[in-house]
C-alpha cells in the first residue's frame, strides 16, 4: 500500500510526539505501508515548521532527512488544479504520480473528496482503525 501523508499529518507528527500522526509516522518507519513524498510537499512542510513553529535550519534539514529515511521520493511531472488551495493540488499531483492507495490529510478541503481518481482520502484515526494489530 503507498500512501502519501498531507504536510499537516507531518507537522503534527514531528511537533506533537505521541500524537496520531507521530503513531502514523511510526507504522511507516516499520513498514506497515510504503510512504511516498514529493519536494513540494517537503518545501511546503520545511516553511510550515519554520514559520509557525521556528524550527531553525539545522532542525528542518533533520525532519527532510528523517522524512527521505522513510518515504520514497517521487517527482510528480504533471499540475493539476482541482482545488483552490495550492498546496492541496500538491499532495493530489504526488499521489497520483506515485499511483498511491491513499492520502492521509487533516485537510477538510481534501477530506471533502473522499476519492480522487480512485486515491481514497482519509484522515489519521482512520489510517491508524485500518492498521489495529501494530502497536
Amino acid at each position: 500500500m503507498r500512501i502519501v501523508f498531507d504536510t499537516n499529518v507531518y507537522i503534527s507528527a514531528f511537533v506533537v510526539p505521541g500524537s496520531r500522526s507521530d503513531l502514523a509516522f511510526r507504522l511507516a518507519l516499520r513498514g506497515a505501508f510504503e510512504l511516498i513524498v514529493s519536494r513540494e510537499i517537503l518545501a511546503e512542510l520545511r516553511g510550515k515548521l519554520a514559520s509557525k513553529f521556528g524550527l531553525a535550519e539545522p532542525e528542518l534539514n533533520r525532519v527532510e532527512r528523517t522524512v527521505l529515511g522513510v518515504a520514497a521520493l517521487v517527482e510528480p511531472g504533471i499540475e493539476l488544479r482541482v482545488l483552490e488551495d495550492e498546496p492541496d493540488n500538491r499532495v493530489l499531483e504526488c499521489a497520483a504520480a506515485a499511483g498511491a492507495s491513499a492520502i492521509v490529510t487533516g485537510d477538510r478541503h481534501l477530506l471533502r473528496l473522499k476519492v480522487y481518481e480512485g486515491i481514497g482520502i482519509m484522515t489519521v484515526s482512520e489510517l491508524l482503525y485500518a492498521f489495529p494489530d501494530i502497536p
